[in-house]
């Protein structure tokens, strides 16, 4: 799945807007994050995805605890 900059900046709403709870809505699902760090680290994700599209940075970014399974 590619990312864009909309993607980014909805993930950095949500959880502005869920005032420091653990479940936020991002684009059409729910998420439940186990800490702010796990959606630290998700948000780090899409925004090294963004840059290796842009090719701005190199390819060290994997899904990971992230994929689907």
């Amino acid at each position: 799945m590619a990312f864009s900059q909309s993607d980014l900046d909805a993930m950095d709403a949500a959880v502005v807007a869920a005032g420091g709870k653990r479940r936020v809505r991002f684009k059409d699902e729910e998420v439940e994050f186990q800490s702010f760090d796990e959606w630290k680290k998700l948000r780090d994700f899409i925004e090294g995805q963004i840059q290796i599209a842009a090719g701005t940075t190199k390819d060290r970014y994997s899904l990971g605890e992230f994929s689907k399974g």
